[in-house]
């Protein structure tokens, strides 16, 4: 199985739904994160015949597009968690605040922006509701960043680690992300992102503004921050239509595309466990 396959417990997640406790080796390439490219990392290396397990049609026709095969679309783990947890499809009836997203980097790639300013114009235009800033794990570690958001009053958290070559993930990643999305109103970043398409499938308002930030050396074929507004106008403005918001993440997240338990196992060639 690929390492990127299990990142945030996605492996986990498909194994749980197809009534497996622990999840069997995926044959293929698993969609680990929303993006405006083919869905993967770019210069990810695939092995031909390998199935693209993919979480909409918009991520199977651009990876076409570029000249790759072999993609399945089955929705995404997030559509799956939903599936699972019925009754937490919904905020909970006492959510409070805001939770912010912050753009974020990663172990290959460090964020250039600044926390500062970003974290004044959140409290500007949310107001005095109760913050918090969910910081991708290499931020919070860092006491530099974390302080920026506690001395502007935000409350801090992770929701944990994807790990990286099998070490260090936490399998309850999206569990947790799911639980703190439904305690609050709203959602917020300064960039589109995963985040954003969970708030918004859950019902929360959503918002993308403030300084975009950019990564240190980000590869041009993902178009940057400009085609993220290209593709989505709608949803750059500090309060997005819940309408809008909510069309964009069922299509985006594939909220209407997950299979039935036995024929996901039988796609992930699961079925002599399950």
């Amino acid at each position: 199985m690929h390492h990127a396959n299990v990142f945030y417990g996605h492996a986990q997640i498909l194994a749980r739904y197809c009534g497996l406790e622990h999840p069997p080796t995926i044959w293929g390439y698993l969609q680990h994160g929303w993006n405006t490219h083919d869905g993967f990392a770019v210069g990810h290396e695939f092995v031909p015949g390998y199935p693209k397990f993919v979480w909409s049609h918009s991520v199977a026709r651009r990876g076409r597009s570029l000249g790759e095969h072999d993609y399945v679309v089955i929705g995404s783990p997030w559509a799956y968690l939903l599936q699972q947890q019925r009754g937490s499809r919904t905020v909970d009836p006492d959510a409070r605040g805001t939770i912010v997203y912050p753009f974020h980097g990663w172990e290959g790639q460090r964020i250039v922006g600044d926390h500062a300013a970003y974290a004044a114009e959140i409290r500007r235009v949310e107001g005095e509701v109760p913050l918090t800033a969910c910081l991708y794990w290499n931020d919070h570690e860092k006491p530099a960043v974390r302080r920026v958001y506690e001395d502007a009053g935000f409350r801090v958290i992770t929701h944990g680690r994807r790990g990286h070559m099998y070490v260090g993930g936490d399998d309850d990643f999206l569990d947790r992300q799911l639980l703190e999305l439904r305690s609050h109103r709203r959602a917020v970043s300064n960039r589109m992102g995963s985040a954003l398409l969970y708030a918004a499938s859950l019902g929360l308002s959503i918002g993308v503004y403030g300084d975009p930030m950019v990564l240190d050396g980000d590869h041009a074929v993902l178009g940057g921050m400009e085609r993220q507004q290209r593709l989505f106008p709608v949803l750059h403005q500090a309060h997005v239509p819940d309408r809008d918001a909510q069309d964009v993440a069922r299509a985006e997240l594939g909220l209407d595309l997950t299979l039935p338990p036995a024929l996901l196992a039988h796609v992930l060639s699961w079925d002599k466990f399950a």
